[in-house]
């Protein structure tokens, strides 16, 4: 069979995805994340904390949630529905770190965990610190001469 045969039949054959259905459930997921980011600051706020600290403490509020829904398996149910809605920035960021973690548990603290959790998201991690001090040296640069 030829390649061009080949790639015919597979067009043919291959489930169609629903792509109208995907987008919709990623949008209303990922917008109900974000809603509830919103909630959190209007909440720390109405507490009477500065509007940067309410920020601050709804990432790592959202990042606590994110990682303990991966660490009990509601998290990837969520994310077999809702797709690429779950994998904004802080909720996606906590379940990559999580998700090898609990998948290497079983070979120990130091060479399953320790040596795992950050598989996913070490890259990310090194790239955009990498990206930070390329950026500060030409900041720093630029103010020379101004």
């Amino acid at each position: 069979m030829e390649t061009k045969e080949y790639q015919a039949l597979v067009k043919r054959r291959a489930a169609r995805s629903p792509v109208v259905k995907n987008c919709a459930a990623a949008f209303w997921c990922g917008g109900l994340i974000c809603a509830l980011g919103q909630l959190l600051i209007y909440l720390y706020t109405l507490a009477g904390m500065q509007r940067r600290d309410a920020g601050t403490l709804t990432t790592i509020t959202l990042v606590f949630i994110a990682a303990l829904l991966t660490g009990i398996g509601v998290f990837d149910r969520i994310a077999r529905y809702a797709g690429a809605g779950t994998l904004l920035p802080v909720t996606g960021f906590a379940n990559s770190v999580v998700s090898p973690a609990i998948d290497n548990k079983s070979e120990g603290l130091i060479l399953g965990v320790g040596a795992k959790i950050f598989t996913v998201a070490g890259p990310v991690l090194l790239y955009a610190t990498l990206a930070g001090v390329v950026w500060g040296v030409v900041y720093f640069i630029i103010t020379l001469f101004v």
